[in-house]
């Protein structure tokens, strides 16, 4: 994803230092004129913003608060030097889908090296970042979000500032319990279909417009009466968001049994 949304940043005329612990990943934005260095830290001392998408919290955490080669190292450099800067102060906006705890507590350790910090997690997967057209859920301050604004609606097609550090994290955990949950339904429908006798395509169609209809309903349930199970996101991904939602709200003092149940389910496949 972090490739996709990073050329079409390069393609609006941003100049790109780019990084990837799978340096190989990053070899068609170098193609493309982007300068690959070897730590997030190279990339936050040669940026004004800096981007950062990865898989799980241990990673977050690695790539942005590792004191020696982290971005936040890195940005204190610009904070602290006299170069000018195209935004307001150094911004750095991940797009990990990750803990809200932990975007709070990137957001204060930023806030106090007067850096701006926005925790932007997003939904529409690899081809959402391809086409542009991410939704994006924007947690922090509001000069910040502004600042990042124009960057973000290359990215995608719908930017909504959810409120302070940590609410982006938390928009995009209701976003994973709606897929989660609505999965079930979709699920159970195509196999009720089948069995009943019925085209489960013409059921997709009689459907899909009125009261059920759902994104995936109308997008991945053709693909399932076709056999297409080619993946799109990662299972083990989408466990680590269920279980970061699931520990929210245990926090919060929610009993969400859906969720629960669903995430068992993806926890068998």
């Amino acid at each position: 994803m972090g490739r996709w949304m990073c050329k079409h940043l390069m393609d609006v005329g941003h100049t790109a230092t780019v990084y990837s612990r799978t340096p190989s990943k990053c070899q068609p934005l170098v193609d493309a004129g982007a300068t690959l260095v070897s730590s997030p830290r190279e990339v936050a001392e040669r940026s004004d913003i800096v981007f950062s998408i990865v898989g799980y919290p241990t990673d977050v955490r690695q790539v942005i608060l590792d004191e020696k080669q982290g971005a936040l190292a890195g940005l204190r450099i610009q904070s602290n030097s006299d170069t000018s800067r195209v935004l307001h102060r150094p911004l750095l906006v991940d797009m990990t889908t990750s803990e809200p705890f932990l975007a709070i507590e990137i957001a204060e350790a930023a806030r106090a090296a007067g850096i701006g910090a926005l925790d932007a997690p997003v939904s529409g997967g690899d081809v959402g970042a391809r086409n542009a057209a991410l939704s994006i859920m924007v947690g922090g301050d509001q000069k910040d979000v502004d600042a990042a604004r124009p960057m973000l609606e290359v990215m995608g097609k719908n930017i909504r500032h959810m409120g302070g550090p940590g609410m982006g994290q938390h928009t995009k955990m209701a976003n994973q319990i709606l897929i989660a949950t609505n999965m079930i339904g979709c699920v159970e429908a195509m196999m009720y279909s089948q069995r009943a006798g019925l085209d489960a395509s013409l059921v997709i169609d009689a459907v899909g417009q009125g009261a059920a209809g759902s994104w995936s309903l109308n997008n991945l349930c053709p693909r399932m009466v076709k056999r297409d199970f080619e993946p799109g996101f990662y299972v083990e991904h989408f466990l680590k968001d269920l279980g970061i939602a699931l520990a929210e709200s245990r926090r919060m003092g929610l009993a969400l049994p859906g969720l629960a149940l669903a995430e068992q389910l993806y926890l068998a496949v």
